[in-house]
């Protein structure tokens, strides 16, 4: 098939790295997949290895705090994966003896693992006969047949032509190939298709309009919401408290601040900061603090105020050291209100 051959002579270093006599270890391939869910490579790279390093195998990650994983994960974004990571690896080793499941269906039994990373992990670690299809593949796919609906409904569409393309015996050198010729090669723009292995079969490419797949949807933008956070500092160290499990940046530590609201009103967000004593008045830092989720797009005014030594934190809050904060579970937007608040 000329796409592995293609692979055979190009294929990217792994980031999971066949073990000695070929094998591919299941947790490097699930860490991964899991990290790499709405995040480059580029970025994933760093902590892919500072994970390993931490806890080299499944069984490791199992026995650790999932406050630990949530400081580790710090920076990385969409920290519900965090959470089922940790969730993954406390069933892998509580029930299954700290062995991944071999099969689609054992693995979607697992907290966290849907169908394509279900897919690829028994694709890539277990050589099942299954194609796991990302956002590379569908635009490879996509192309490939000229598939003219948009996602997400064309998905179904997209994962049995894929399923089309799988090789008799490697499965997942199949998937991969796929993914690396959409990576490097079946670019979203100026995809560079004189180099392409298959470029003699691709329908899109003999039309001319490879760049306009795949076809999507027309993409809606959420609500803008708005909020206050308050920054309060007793000498050198900052309040803080940890949000509630469930729900956005779940387990993650915060400065304490208001709803974050479409509506968003100055005075309803003051009745909604911390109870202290010792407060006369806070203290509106010029500015907002802008970040953006998935859904929709967030602006936090910045509220300070400092307190006198011993001043006692408020219940379900707590005092840490300024110089330690790199080692809180802190969210990309809770680093930009500190930095705000500090600077």
């Amino acid at each position: 098939m000329q796409l592995l051959g293609w692979y055979d002579r190009h294929r990217r270093k792994l980031p999971w790295r066949p073990l000695p006599g070929g094998a591919v270890d299941p947790y490097r391939v699930w860490l991964s997949e899991i990290m790499l869910q709405q995040t480059g490579v580029q970025t994933v790279g760093p902590y892919f290895e500072k994970f390993l390093a931490r806890w080299p195998g499944v069984a490791d990650l199992g026995r650790a705090s999932q406050d630990d994983v949530l400081r580790m994960w710090a920076g990385l974004g969409y920290y519900s994966r965090a959470r089922n990571l940790h969730a993954c690896a406390v069933a892998v080793l509580r029930d299954h003896g700290g062995v991944f499941p071999d099969t689609e269906e054992g693995l979607r039994t697992l907290p966290g693992i849907g169908p394509y990373t279900a897919s690829a992990i028994a694709a890539i670690a277990f050589g099942r006969q299954c194609m796991p299809v990302d956002g590379n593949i569908e635009r490879v796919v996509s192309r490939l047949y000229a598939v003219e609906e948009p996602l997400p409904k064309s998905k179904p569409q997209i994962q049995a032509l894929a399923a089309t393309l799988l090789a008799a015996t490697r499965a997942g050198d199949s998937a991969q190939a796929l993914m690396d010729l959409g990576s490097t090669i079946c670019t979203p723009k100026k995809p560079a298709c004189a180099l392409c292995p298959i470029n003699d079969d691709c329908a899109a490419r003999s039309r001319g309009d490879q760049e306009t797949f795949p076809r999507k949807s027309p993409k809606k933008t959420g609500e803008l919401r708005r909020g206050a956070a308050f920054v309060v500092t007793r000498g050198d160290e900052l309040l803080v408290r940890t949000r509630a499990e469930k729900g956005l940046l779940g387990g993650m530590t915060e400065v304490p601040g208001s709803d974050w609201l479409g509506g968003h009103d100055d005075n309803a967000a003051l009745k909604q900061a911390p109870a202290l004593k010792g407060i006369a008045r806070w203290h509106r830092k010029l500015g907002v603090v802008s970040h953006v989720f998935t859904h929709f797009p967030l602006e936090l005014v910045i509220y300070t105020a400092s307190l006198a030594a011993r001043s006692r934190a408020p219940d379900g809050m707590r005092w840490v050291p300024i110089a330690t904060l790199h080692d809180e579970a802190l969210p990309n937007v809770m680093r930009k209100v500190i930095a705000h608040g500090l600077g």
